[in-house]
């Protein structure tokens, strides 16, 4: 068994993780809910709806998607169909099945969010880092990502990651 504690300079990377990742995460938030009325989280989900076929998954798909829990997307997918950004409706191939589909309303917001969203990343992330440090970043998050996910990379991000290889 390795050492139970961190070392000093672990320590100081992981609680800089911490920080870091809580601030960007809350500043991208923040933006997207003051310019565009919709939070990170759903913006997401307009994303990955977006780049799907159709502009459609199923419910349990999208949830796996975006790596949070069927019941909370479920309650973020109500709230935004009372938006008008998705509409969902039974799977015809499977009964138990719920299709999620992003709407022209939906689609119209996230275009229009999608530049501001942009560049909030740029001021918050992109322009911070080396281009190194971000290719390190990637590569680092790569990998405990597939740890996590039981060596299974994300389809999207995998497809994503080819695209900029090529």
């Amino acid at each position: 068994m390795t050492d139970v504690w961190l070392s000093s300079s672990q320590q100081q990377h992981w609680r800089a993780y911490l920080l870091g990742t809580t601030l960007l995460m809350d500043r991208l938030d923040r933006d997207l809910r003051e310019t565009h009325g919709v939070s990170l989280p759903e913006y997401e989900i307009l994303v990955r709806l977006s780049e799907s076929p159709d502009r459609e998954l199923r419910m349990a798909e999208l949830a796996d998607s975006v790596k949070n829990s069927r019941s909370r997307v479920t309650h973020t997918v109500k709230r935004m169909e009372e938006a008008g950004y998705i509409e969902r409706r039974a799977c015809e191939s499977d009964g138990r099945g719920v299709i999620a589909a992003l709407t022209s309303e939906g689609f119209s917001k996230l275009s229009a969010a999608a530049p501001y969203h942009v560049e909030s990343v740029r001021r918050a992330l992109i322009e911070v880092v080396t281009p190194e440090e971000l290719d390190m970043i990637g590569r680092a998050f790569d990998k405990v990502g597939e740890r996590l996910e039981g060596g299974r990379p994300d389809p999207v991000l995998s497809a994503r990651r080819a695209q900029i290889d090529a």
